[in-house]
């Protein structure tokens, strides 16, 4: 007889995340009962209670997987070549695509999405400090090619967060698009206008 291969603690952990996004976003995350979860992966509860103490700790581990996606892009985007404005242009509509097309597709979605807010603080502020690092980055680079003004790249990266946070902010994402506006135009605009501030005049 062959032995079956031993199945990795983080595999399952991720089959469970797996199922119960998927069960989350089909039929609403109150809705949705460890038994369900634990019933699609042919488990009893108890034994996904050995991975994860509550359904909002499921919930807790899918915003951390979420976020570590848009951190990876965002990071691409501060390595790769270009003007450090396109740069920046680019990583605000990859995050505003990103919470678009995976995270606001319906209200279902949107609960899970307040869900993880306000129970993944840790997580949502590691990943606010990638962006503001990736933000700086940039920044550094259009500084010392002489693109932006020699601006203090930290105290400026914060501002430029605060200033596009409607476009990057999945909850506020989704009352622009409650209102049907054209979200990418605005935010190229808005990004071009707070920009403007720190280009040097010619």
């Amino acid at each position: 007889m062959i032995p079956q291969a031993k199945i990795k603690p983080d595999d399952t952990r991720e089959r469970i995340m797996d199922v119960a996004d998927a069960l989350f976003r089909r039929l609403g995350f109150a809705k949705t009962a460890v038994a369900d979860i634990a019933g699609e992966l042919g488990m009893s509860p108890a034994n996904v209670y050995r991975f994860f103490p509550s359904k909002n700790a499921i919930v807790e581990a899918i915003c951390r997987r979420c976020l570590s996606e848009v951190d990876e892009r965002a990071w691409a985007i501060a390595r790769s070549r270009g003007p450090a404005a396109a740069r920046i242009e680019r990583l605000v509509l990859e995050i505003l695509a990103y919470h678009k097309d995976n995270l606001l597709t319906d209200k279902r979605v949107n609960d899970i999405v307040l869900v993880a807010i306000e129970d993944s603080w840790d997580a949502i502020q590691a990943h606010k400090d990638v962006i503001r690092n990736v933000t700086e980055l940039i920044l550094r680079d259009g500084i010392e090619a002489g693109e932006f003004e020699r601006v203090d790249p930290t105290e400026t990266s914060r501002l430029l967060m605060r200033s596009l946070v409607a476009f990057m902010h999945p909850v506020l994402i989704s009352q622009c698009l409650a209102g049907e506006e054209n979200v990418e135009a605005e935010a190229r605009t808005m990004v071009r206008f707070v920009l403007r501030a720190i280009t040097p005049r010619t």
